[in-house]
């Protein structure tokens, strides 16, 4: 998938693209439900297995709904192609066995959901990959971590739950010069807010699940990048191991990027407001948003985002007794780790996202107990507002 095949506006690639409408002349893209595809004689079946021919063989890694969302997220990435998976965690993972072998070691942002940590650490070492932590925002601190058999550098940012932010383009550079690959979870921004294949990264994982749907009603992820990495290795995973995205998921992100844009800018706006109220509030010891003046990146976040997203966390004394005390008290906002719903969420990563990490790397990933997360929704900001008063008063 080229977008330069396209001379639309992002909006418009978010709903146009990838619907080759069928003989029944529908509008609104079709669900393809089935596990098989009918071929016209047992040479053309026997082309389509060769991949002479291209064309539909088996849902679990060709099937039109899914192939539809894959080619509109690559344009709406900018990449040339895009491997629906299973989950956001299973895109992460056939990105790792295709680009990685025995041996060869991974350089991470210390700053990265907890789950991603322990495929690393448990996993992925288990079959002889490496992984050591680098501080996000610190190039020296890359630079030093990088060894002869480095091949990949992997970076979250805005991180999770942090919000700290990574220079993509530094980062880039760095991996480029050492012949490695730089993988960027671009899961709390999407490709509305920020585009890190045009910074020059190599490879974009999501969690579709997220954003991307919105409403939080299925589970997927996908990888985007050119047409070698992505396009034939990290297929070539997804076709022999299966980590396969439904065609109803897919469909439901189909429609989740025809409202993407209005979406972030949305979530974005109300996160700003929700975070200069908590800074003001005397229960409150601190603020994490990209798009306060005192964070640490602000001034990167305007130059590699186009707003600062809809992720918000906040510190309180008194450790995990004080933030449970917070997060026990609202009714309206939804006790849930999940995040990038319509609907506020709001939750304590230390016993939650990142609750399977040892006292020492939450330290580390600075999640402290008094932290708590809050993925603000699209509701009326001042309900939000309301609702965590009650526990902040």
């Amino acid at each position: 998938m080229n977008n330069d095949e396209f001379d639309w506006g992002f909006d418009t690639l978010g709903i146009r693209v990838g619907h080759a409408r069928t003989a029944e002349g529908e509008h609104s893209e079709p669900i393809f439900a089935t596990s098989s595809f009918v071929f016209g004689s047992a040479a053309e079946a026997a082309a389509r297995f060769s991949g002479d021919s291209e064309g539909n063989i088996y849902s679990r890694f060709t099937n039109p709904t899914v192939r539809a969302f894959e080619q509109r997220l690559a344009a709406l990435e900018g990449g040339e192609a895009c491997v629906a998976t299973a989950s956001g965690m299973s895109a992460i993972l056939a990105t790792c066995m295709a680009m990685l072998q025995h041996g060869d070691h991974i350089v991470s942002s210390r700053s990265i959901f907890g789950s991603t940590t322990v495929l690393f650490d448990k996993y992925l070492a288990r079959f002889g990959i490496s992984t050591d932590y680098a501080a996000l925002s610190d190039i020296a601190d890359w630079e030093r971590l990088i060894k002869p058999n480095t091949r990949l550098l992997f970076v979250e940012t805005p991180s999770n739950p942090l919000t700290e932010l990574g220079d993509i383009r530094a980062l880039a550079d760095l991996a480029h010069a050492n012949d490695c690959v730089l993988v960027v979870d671009n899961c709390f921004c999407t490709p509305a807010l920020q585009q890190p294949l045009a910074l020059g990264a190599d490879i974009v994982i999501h969690s579709a699940t997220k954003y991307l749907d919105g409403q939080g009603r299925a589970i997927g992820g996908a990888v985007v990048g050119d047409a070698k990495r992505v396009g034939e290795e990290v297929f070539g995973v997804l076709r022999t191991a299966g980590p396969t995205l439904s065609p109803f998921a897919a469909w439901i992100f189909l429609k989740g990027l025809e409202t993407l844009s209005l979406r972030m800018q949305a979530h974005s706006a109300n996160a700003q407001q929700l975070a200069d109220w908590l800074v003001q509030q005397p229960r409150v010891s601190k603020v994490h948003y990209p798009g306060l003046s005192e964070h640490p990146q602000h001034a990167l976040a305007k130059l590699q985002q186009k707003a600062p997203g809809g992720i918000v966390a906040f510190e309180v004394d008194g450790g995990r007794e004080a933030a449970w005390q917070v997060i026990d008290a609202t009714r309206m906002l939804s006790i849930t780790a999940n995040l990038g719903d319509v609907k506020t969420t709001i939750t304590h990563p230390a016993t939650t996202t990142h609750g399977r990490l040892s006292v020492d790397q939450r330290a580390a990933a600075g999640i402290s107990d008094g932290l708590i997360r809050v993925a603000v929704g699209l509701e009326d900001v001042g309900d939000i507002r309301d609702d965590l008063q009650r526990g902040l008063i």
